[in-house]
């Protein structure tokens, strides 16, 4: 299959104003979306985005250039990306598109497809959906055109579904919880769903104002959150990222867990309850700590390419249902057809009651292999990683890492990014061997 021009790990993605992310673009997407999923036969296509105010300029051209393919819209406003999954599925639509680019700054946005059973598309629909671009734009019928409407109960709906994730009896009733939304689309959301459990809720990140979205705040940018609680003298915190499909916690003394600590409490508790099936799936950025963990309590553990979409795949293809990030991608998919944040936050807040162990224990419980992950920018269609100088420098590493460690060399399915991962036994090697390959990828670019 051919290399795909617009899509990368996690839809199509750019800084605002510089093609793909234009009206023009949205409005040409919008049109071959709808020829492709919705079949230009009056198929509904629905519509959420996050708080970024060119939202806006993006929504109305990718509603156009829906309607001018056939399709009918919903429109949902500010909703996270996983709320889109589900009342795509929920309403009975062929497809859903979040506008949105997760957790980077409001100058860049994005596009993510679903189809009609909540779940991300495949590599064979965006290739479809590029091959559609690359046609001219023509309208159907006037008595074909579609329509749009807004799905004025989207938030009662989903917030619904997202606490039927959990047993009808459970409380939290005394526990002080911080939450960080990011300025971002779960600033509404959030706080009404842990209040309407008994939780005593603080919030911050919640007053999006189009530009604010991920600035100091956040799962990308903790520190707000880690002094909150400690201000508060909460029990737990909990931050989103700006689509609400991340997580991370931070516990009573102010220190994170991620990803890899919030897997590592959901597999312990589940396998104790009955309720694991199959390996718990990771990716290649995982720590060996958990892989290691898990294997010392006989859990199954399998390494997907990073990114939320090759986890799911993973996790179907093994029959497992959890698996997850250490960015904060958390996929409980007996409770949800894709990554849910605020879903998993409350299946983590279950384990640990259940558990009778703070979330402290259970950070300490794991202690990490010494990591470090050094991110080096690069021009558009440069080629880095086939350079002779950052091969050379790859193979130096491996063999230096043999037998204590590992390499992870990779470019940002998002940003124009290379990725140098190192992990190892001892955290002056991989300092060393860390800064070596980077520097030899900057060379290169």
């Amino acid at each position: 299959m051919s290399k795909k021009t617009w899509f990368g790990t996690d839809g199509i993605r750019g800084h605002v104003g510089t093609t793909p992310i234009t009206a023009e673009f949205a409005l040409r997407l919008g049109h071959a979306a709808g020829r492709v999923l919705a079949k230009s036969d009056g198929g509904v296509v629905v519509i959420g985005k996050d708080t970024r105010r060119s939202g806006y300029m993006l929504e109305s051209a990718l509603e156009a250039g829906l309607i001018a393919a056939g399709a009918d819209v919903r429109l949902l406003g500010p909703m996270p990306t996983p709320g889109v999954a589900y009342l795509t599925q929920a309403i009975g639509a062929c497809a859903g598109i979040v506008i949105s680019a997760s957790h980077n700054p409001h100058h860049d946005n994005g596009f993510k497809f679903f189809s009609g059973k909540g779940e991300k598309i495949g590599d064979h629909i965006e290739h479809a959906i590029e091959a559609a671009l690359a046609e001219a734009m023509t309208t159907v019928d006037p008595a074909r055109l579609g329509r749009a409407a807004r799905l004025n109960d989207a938030d009662e709906r989903y917030l619904g579904f997202v606490a039927s994730s959990v047993p009808s009896d459970f409380r939290l009733d005394g526990l002080r919880i911080v939450l960080d939304c990011a300025h971002g689309a779960t600033y509404k959301l959030a706080p009404r769903l842990f209040s309407q459990f008994g939780a005593a809720v603080t919030a911050i990140g919640i007053s999006p104002d189009g530009l604010n979205i991920n600035h100091g705040v956040g799962s990308t940018e903790p520190a707000a959150l880690q002094a909150a609680v400690i201000e508060q003298g909460a029990d737990i915190g909990i931050a989103f990222d700006g689509d609400g499909d991340r997580v991370m916690f931070v516990d009573a003394e102010g220190q994170l867990l991620d990803g890899d600590d919030l897997l590592h409490i959901l597999a312990s508790e589940w396998q104790r309850s009955g309720r694991l099936r199959g390996p718990v799936v990771g990716t290649l950025m995982t720590n060996m700590a958990l892989e290691l963990k898990l294997a010392g309590q006989g859990i199954g553990f399998s390494r997907a390419n990073v990114g939320d979409r090759y986890v799911h795949q993973r996790l179907h293809e093994t029959g497992g249902v959890l698996g997850g990030e250490a960015s904060g991608h958390v996929l409980c998919l007996d409770r949800a057809g894709t990554g849910d944040a605020m879903i998993a936050a409350l299946q983590v807040l279950h384990a640990l009651a259940s558990s009778g162990r703070h979330a402290a224990d259970w950070r300490t419980a794991m202690p990490r292999f010494p990591q470090q992950t050094i991110n080096v920018r690069y021009a558009s269609g440069a080629k880095p990683l086939a350079h002779p100088g950052v091969e050379a420098a790859r193979a130096e590493a491996e063999q230096t890492l043999a037998g204590r460690g590992r390499l992870v060399l990779r470019a940002s399915g998002t940003e124009p990014l290379i990725r140098v991962t190192v992990e190892a036994d001892d955290a002056a090697l991989v300092q060393r061997v860390a800064q070596a390959v980077a520097a030899a990828v900057s060379s290169a670019v």
